[in-house]
């Protein structure tokens, strides 16, 4: 490559360094830059944290790419490469595996990756990340000069530096290893919020501005979204993500524990306190409390959780003494509250100071593409725990999900990930190095957007008259859960599964309802 073509590849990522691009813009014509200048079918740009290695932007590889996170320990060609200084070209016969074996798109077949270098990222002497390169042809990288590559890789740090300044998220290093290491005590397994989507990037959006504030916040949405990472999100966002987030699931209960479970109890407040305990609000002082299913709290209870929230004072059960907590509320709900309010059976002026700042969780049909990337990070899960080289879905895998209407949401794909890699496996009388789930694996319905068939239930129109909107809506539910019911020979996680709800979500309705 002549100096004037290598002059036309680096000018306009150094112009690129003062221009206010989004790092999805700006990671993209890196990538484009790195494989004009050094020809491969694929490359990629990785960001370390701890000890997990995230893609923050990828050309040439499936897309589910970016959803899947590489723990550095469990992949010896990326940490080989993060131990180096300087570039890393690996011999063509060498014995590592390669993470990205399976991955490379256009490639029909277990063809691997069979020539690879990379580069590790350093900002300010500290290490980043990787920028890899992988080419199908074992001598692709046979003449390249590791100098020029350690060279673009001083550019792609610069790029990488600029961009966090300018998007705001450069931080100290010692204070993000501080933080990171508060958060892993909170969380032995940090989540995260997944997803490139307009919907979910506004969700995410808001969780920033709401994160940075003291508001009550309302998190709806259907079954599966993913609420309690939303609030996880949250606390983690906000000024008190350094105390703890407790969580309670208040339909987990029966009615006569709820109020010991938020409050607390004194020795002999009922039969069986046999000493005094601190309740949630207590454990959450200084932090936030997470309520889940909050539309399944007693009437009662209501009322005693709003003047905690008015006045930060409780009194644990069987006790007058008042203690003061300081805990910031996030609540979450897959009811219609507001209809609730209206039905009697939820207190308004308890819904009003728990929706202070309602957010709606959306659901994962109106995500689009995000589905690969949250599939690519189910699917490096269950390859950790298969103890596979590569676990990867065929394209027609890929287009079957996209356009499937995920009526149980996150939780349904992984679900369906777990099975299918488990399926896909067993077709297999040797482990394979390369596991492809292809469309039979993943066993999804040929007509998506339709529901399950639900046979007409005799009566409702005559039934209804009379009743008001909720009402009628009982009926018919059961009437629906019924029928799944006896079609299932009352096999409750079947029925689920048709009706597509969660299983104890199902049982918590059909008790409402009074489903036997």
């Amino acid at each position: 490559m002549t100096a004037n073509s290598l002059l036309q590849i680096f000018f306009p990522l150094v112009a690129d360094l003062s221009r206010e691009l989004s790092d999805e813009q700006r990671y993209s014509r890196l990538l484009a830059a790195s494989r004009e200048l050094f020809p491969c079918d694929a490359a990629a740009l990785l960001k370390l944290d701890d000890d997990v290695l995230r893609p923050v932007a990828v050309a040439g590889l499936s897309p589910d790419t970016l959803g899947r996170r590489f723990k550095a320990a469990e992949h010896p060609r990326l940490q080989a490469l993060l131990d180096n200084r300087g570039p890393t070209r690996f011999a063509t016969d060498c014995d590592l595996p390669d993470p990205y074996d399976g991955l490379v798109e256009g490639v029909h077949g277990h063809l691997e990756v069979h020539d690879c270098l990379g580069c590790p990222l350093y900002l300010d002497e500290q290490l980043w990340g990787l920028l890899t390169l992988d080419s199908l042809d074992p001598a692709r990288f046979g003449q390249i000069d590791l100098a020029a590559l350690e060279a673009f890789a001083s550019l792609a740090a610069a790029t990488v530096k600029a961009s966090e300044r300018i998007s705001g998220l450069a931080r100290r290093v010692e204070d993000e290893r501080e933080l990171n290491e508060l958060y892993r005590q909170a969380s032995p397994q940090p989540r995260e919020l997944i997803g490139q989507s307009a919907a979910q990037r506004k969700l995410q959006d808001e969780v920033k501005l709401v994160g940075d504030s003291q508001l009550t916040v309302l998190i709806t949405g259907e079954t599966g979204v993913g609420k309690e990472l939303v609030a996880e999100a949250i606390h983690a966002a906000s000024p008190r993500a350094r105390r703890p987030l407790v969580s309670l699931n208040c339909a987990a209960l029966p009615d006569t524990l709820v109020e010991s479970e938020l409050f607390g109890h004194v020795r002999g407040a009922f039969s069986g306190a046999v000493s005094e305990r601190k309740g949630k609000f207590e454990l959450a002082d200084g932090g936030s409390l997470f309520l889940d299913e909050v539309g399944e709290l007693p009437l009662a209870v209501q009322a005693k959780l709003l003047r905690v929230l008015q006045s930060g004072q409780l009194q644990r059960v069987g006790s007058d003494r008042e203690h003061h907590v300081d805990v910031r509320v996030l609540a979450a709900t897959n009811r219609d509250l507001a209809a609730e309010v209206r039905a009697g059976r939820f207190r308004a002026d308890l819904y009003h100071r728990l929706s202070v700042y309602p957010l709606l969780v959306p659901p994962l049909r109106e995500r689009g593409r995000d589905v690969l990337l949250l599939a690519g990070y189910f699917l490096e899960e269950n390859r950790a725990r298969m103890g596979l080289r590569s676990l990867r879905l065929s394209g027609e895998a890929q287009k079957a999900l996209v356009a499937y209407s995920w009526p149980g949401n996150v939780r349904e794909l992984e679900h369906l990930i777990g099975r299918a890699a488990l399926k896909a496996l067993a077709r297999h009388a040797e482990r394979p190095r390369i596991l492809s789930i292809d469309e039979a694996a993943i066993d999804l319905p040929v007509v998506q957007a339709e529901s399950p068939a639900i046979e007409p239930v005799d009566g409702i129109a005559a039934d209804a008259g009379g009743l008001d909107l909720r009402e009628a809506v009982d009926v018919y539910q059961r009437s629906l859960i019924e029928q799944a019911l006896a079609r299932h020979q009352g096999k409750w996680a079947d029925a689920a599964r048709e009706l597509g709800l969660d299983r104890a979500n199902l049982s918590r309705l059909a008790k409402r309802l009074g489903v036997r």
